[in-house]
Formats: C-alpha cells, structure tokens, sequence
C-alpha cells in the first residue's frame, strides 16, 4: 500500500498540524500547497527562494532567521543549522521532559516539514563544472529530513510533490495518521540514502554499480499488467526524478508495462532531435520517425503525418511521441487513429479536448524540466547491468569519412544526418531509409544485416528509390548493402570498422553510390 491510500482521522495517533517548516528547491505545487496550509490554520515558516515564492503569492511566511535569531549566511550554505529548527523538529512531546526543555528554551515544534533537496543529480547530468556541482550538494536539508522522520511520532515530513495531496486530505481530516507519517519517514529515508548514493558515485568518478537498491519507490497503484495480462507489474519511480516516470496522465485507461516500455522508447526518439520530432512506436521500435518540414505551418502535426505515412499498418495500436506542444492539428490526427499512448512534454488544451474523445487513450504529459536517466540498468540472472546512456552529442557530416562516390549535396546530407540520428533507436540489427526528413522504410531487430535490408527495402516499397540509408553497425559483408543498392538507395552512412570495408567500398564503388563511414556505432538491444 502506497502513502497515498492512507489518511486516518479520529485516531489517536492523529496529529494535528499547526506549524510546518517548507525549504523546497523544486517549487513545483508549492503555492498551492501553502495556501492550503494557510488556509487550514497553519503558520509557515520557511528559508530562502522558498519563502519568497509564498510571500510572492501574498502568503503570510515566518523566515527562518526570524526564528533562529542568526541570519542566512555563506551564500546560503547555513540557514537551518540551529537548535531553535532542530529542536522543534526532534523534540519528542510525548515525554514531559522535551515538551518542558521546549517551553524553558522558547522553542517551538513542527509538525509538518516538507523539503526537497538541491538538485544534485541533475546539475550533474547538465554538464556542470565541479564547482556548481559542490554548490548543489545540500546540508541543512538532508539534516531537516532526517530529524523530522527520526521523530516521524511527533512530525510528518514531506520529500516530494507527488505526496502533496495525500497530506492535504489528511490534515483536512483533522491531522497527519502514524502510519501516513512512518510512511512518509521511510520515503524520506529512501530519498536521502539515494542522493547520498549520487553524491559518493559523483565524488568517486563515475557510476558506481555496487548499490541500486533504495533508489526507486513504489509509486501510486500497480500496472495494469506486465508484459502479458497473466503477469503482475508495477512501476517504481526514482525520487525527486523528472523523467517519464512522473509524467502525469490526463486521459484513458491504467498504463501497462508495455505501454511505459514503448512510451520510453518512443520519447527516447522523438527527443534525440532539436527540430520538431515525431515517433511512432510499436513493440519498442518506430514504425516511423519524422521531422517537420521546413516552413511547415504546423510543425509538430506535420511531422506526425511524416512519422505515421512511414508504416500505417504497423502504427494502428501504436505508441506516439512527440518533442513539442501536442497541437490542435495534429491531435485530430492522432483521433483518427487507434493509439495507445501519446505522449510530449505540453498539449493545447484544444488538443486534450479532442483526444479525450478517445476515452481509452492514454494521455502523459511530461514533467517540466524531463532529464534522461543518468545510467541505464538492466537486470539479468543474479545481477544487475549497468551502462552510461548511448547518447549523440553531435551529428555533423563534416566529422564523417568519404568512403566511396562523390561527396553528398545539401539536401542528402541533411537526410543521412537525420537517419544516422533515427537509426539509434532501432533495435538491432537496423536499417532505416529516409527522405526528406522522415523514415520511409524500417528493417529492425533481425539476427542478421541482409534481412534487416531486405525488411527495410520492402517496407519502403517504391519510396527506396532515391532514399539514403542508416545502418547502425558495419556491414559484415557486401550481401546487405547490394540489397539496399538494388533497391535504388542514393546514400549509405554506416560506423565502418569491418575487416571485409574494403569489399563493400567496391560493391557502393561499383553502384556509383556514395557512402560515408562514422567511426561510431549504435546498437541498441
């Protein structure tokens, strides 16, 4: 049972809440959040940007160093750090010994703490320099957080938006249950032990394999089901993440594992591009990839159109992500079609209108500020793997090698560029072809290269003629390639690093087609 199914009322262990400390770094909910509390009676005190953003709202906030008596200092590095706030977080009321200290000292208890800690992992994963990120590693925090869920008997404490609400009805209610406030701890404690965790992996150079568990919770209600209807699954979500995971859903029925695995690698897709992008995905490989066309009147729309004209057959019951604002066009587009899941990080409100009309659509619209995972597990027989994310830093021709034919113009350079892109999302072995922006045809996850041309070059039909191709790793031999130039393929780009290049170079030679080489592969399993 997660925290968001218990409030309690009229118990004794209830604890009415009438002054809570808020030190928050992620405002999302905040506002509404302490004109609830204001409103149910509650004085908030609070530190820093926090306390601005309440009182920005016109809410009454007592600051910390009203308080403490001692201002916030060092650039903010000490705000919290003072008997007046711990004193008031680990007093245990229930002996008349602490309740009396409290009285003889002038301090007063908490009840609520809600904090979220600096964004560490995140400033990470952004490329920051050392300094930033050292600035980013919280003190007073992880402090308030573990106090407050030490004394879980006497102060609920609150690490994370999702668990807003729950706390609200509760004191609605009358006040926060025992169990909701243990429950809380243990989420509290999980949160602190995984950001300790990317802390020591940071400071010792890399990802450190030798701990995952504790860094994901049990969140909300469990899948639909797993892979197949017979299997239970449930979704885990890392704390303070802005991922998919905490993408909030608007419409349709209960996700299932295999809804958030195409959706994954659906978004995956569509945000390897920085022009409007578009992915339809189906059983985690894209039935079509796509971006919008220059000038286009409706970007987004237009890529989806792209996207979906690659393989409509497949895209029916199909997974859609999209890198930009969901828009009114092309969510009556997406109506008109049998989708599962769409997903992007905004939608129109025209847009969400027209695709609840879908009533099992399921509608997931990403978090503001989404981060791709910093490390990738996979999880085999008594143990875990774990990888850096394949990520593309640069896709520029100019760094590729001229292996065969005449160097490529303008507009072929744009379309191998975007298949070299594309293609990172096919599972292997993959071929894409491409036109103008978008996939034509498609061979995926074929144990070897020539059928994942063939199924590619058959896919595309008449549209091969005059398409480039993406390959994902070397061809082995010359048998997958022939296929592709038969086909009529105008342009190959592939990593290159086989013992057998120099009969490829030959048969691509001999085609006059122009084939460049990367030095870099992507399989993706």
């Amino acid at each position: 049972m997660t925290i968001a199914r218990i409030v309690e009322a009229g118990s004794p262990d209830v604890i009415p809440v009438r002054r809570a400390l808020l030190s928050v770094s992620d405002k999302h909910g905040l506002v509404e959040l302490g004109a609830a509390l204001v409103a149910a009676g509650v004085e908030l005190v609070s530190t820093g940007s926090t306390a601005s953003t309440l009182r920005g709202a016109g809410l009454a906030v007592t600051d910390v160093a009203a308080v403490t008596g001692f201002p916030e200092s060092l650039d903010g590095r000490v705000k919290t750090l003072h008997p007046a706030v711990h004193g008031g977080l680990l007093a245990d009321l229930r002996r008349e010994q602490h309740a009396a200290e409290l009285t003889d000292l002038g301090i007063e208890p908490f009840e609520l703490v809600v904090s979220s800690l600096y964004p560490f992992e995140r400033t990470v994963a952004s490329g920051a320099d050392d300094e930033a990120i050292v600035e980013q590693i919280d003190i007073g925090g992880p402090a308030m957080v573990r106090a407050a869920a030490k004394n879980f008997a006497n102060v609920a404490v609150v690490t994370g938006v999702d668990a807003y609400p729950v706390v609200l009805e509760a004191i609605a209610h009358g006040g926060i249950g025992l169990d909701l406030r243990r429950r809380l701890a243990a989420h509290a404690f999980e949160r602190i032990a995984a950001y300790d965790r990317a802390i020591a992996d940071w400071f010792a150079g890399g990802a450190d394999a030798s701990v995952v568990t504790g860094s994901y919770r049990f969140v909300e209600t469990p899948l639909r089901y797993g892979e197949n209807a017979h299997q239970s699954a449930a979704l885990w979500r890392e704390p303070g993440g802005h991922g998919l995971a905490q993408a909030v859903q608007l419409n349709g029925k209960e996700l299932s594992y295999n809804n958030m695995v195409d959706a994954d690698a659906a978004v995956r897709a569509a945000l390897d591009f920085d022009e409007p992008a578009v992915a339809v995905m189906k059983h985690a490989n894209p039935c079509g990839i796509a971006v919008a066309p220059a000038h286009a009147v409706d970007p987004i729309a237009a890529a989806h159109r792209l996207a979906n004209d690659c393989d409509p057959v497949s895209a029916f019951g199909g997974v859609i992500a999209a890198n930009r604002t969901v828009t009114l066009g092309m969510a009556e587009a997406v109506a008109g079609i049998f989708t599962e899941v769409i997903v992007a990080p905004a939608f129109e409100s025209e847009a969400v209108t027209v695709l609840k009309q879908r009533k099992s659509l399921r509608i997931l619209e990403l978090p503001e500020g989404f981060e791709r995972p910093s490390r990738e597990f996979k999880q085999v027989s008594g143990g875990v793997l774990v990888q850096d994310p394949d990520r593309y830093t640069v896709v520029d021709p100019a760094t590729w090698t001229l292996a065969a034919g005449a160097p490529a113009d303008d507009e072929t350079l744009a379309d191998l560029a975007f298949a070299w892109r594309a293609v990172r999302s096919v599972k292997s072995n993959a071929i894409l072809l491409a036109s103008g922006g978008a996939s034509v045809g498609i061979g995926m996850g074929q144990v070897n290269r020539v059928d994942s041309c063939q199924l590619a070059v058959t896919r595309a039909g008449e549209r091969a003629a005059g398409s480039v191709a993406a390959s994902d790793a070397f061809f082995p031999f010359a048998d997958g390639v022939e296929v592709l130039l038969r086909a009529g393929v105008k342009a190959v780009v592939q990593p290159g690093g086989s013992v057998r290049d120099p009969e490829v170079v030959a048969a691509v030679e001999a085609a006059g087609v122009t084939m460049y080489f990367t030095g870099e592969r992507h399989f993706f399993h």
